[in-house]
């Protein structure tokens, strides 16, 4: 290589060097070093609800509103409410399975509601929606040994 050739590749890498550490001083300066907690929104305030169209965004608004009965209800955050849901929950939960799993189901079958009244969910599918909210065996959803098939009652 040449002197010059090397002389040049020299101050690249130093100027790389300088503008990463320029960059991680601004990033530090703006609090990066600082713990970021997102934002928890207390269950029961309005938020915003989840954008979008169609089944998939439905089903999601329907849970979240769902969560966020329920956790008004036991007086608590969705958060804390869905982390209390794990077999694997180390903390003590504050609520037994019973009075978490009447707390899910009222808060879904009001956010069916909800839904239905926005024009999301036809009226003509609220009652089987009802249905399935009271019927499903929430314990075996949350450990996850339950399938699609037998939630709608096929082998």
């Amino acid at each position: 290589m040449k002197p010059s050739r090397v002389t040049a590749s020299v101050a690249i890498l130093a100027a790389l060097l300088v503008g990463s550490l320029a960059l991680v001083i601004v990033e530090l300066a703006n609090g990066a070093a600082g713990s970021v907690s997102p934002a928890i929104a207390r269950p029961c305030e309005a938020r915003q609800p989840f954008e979008g169209h169609g089944l998939d965004a439905t089903v999601q608004r329907v849970v979240l509103e769902g969560l966020d009965g329920a956790a008004c209800k036991l007086g608590t955050t969705r958060e804390q409410l869905v982390l209390s849901l794990s077999p694997a929950s180390r903390r003590a939960r504050p609520w037994n399975r019973h009075t978490i799993e009447v707390a899910v189901r009222e808060g879904l079958v009001h956010a069916v509601d909800a839904e239905s009244q926005q024009g999301h969910i036809p009226a003509l599918l609220v009652p089987f929606l009802h249905r399935l909210v009271r019927s499903t065996p929430f314990e075996k959803l949350i450990q996850r040994s339950i399938s699609l098939g037998s939630l709608l009652g096929t082998p």
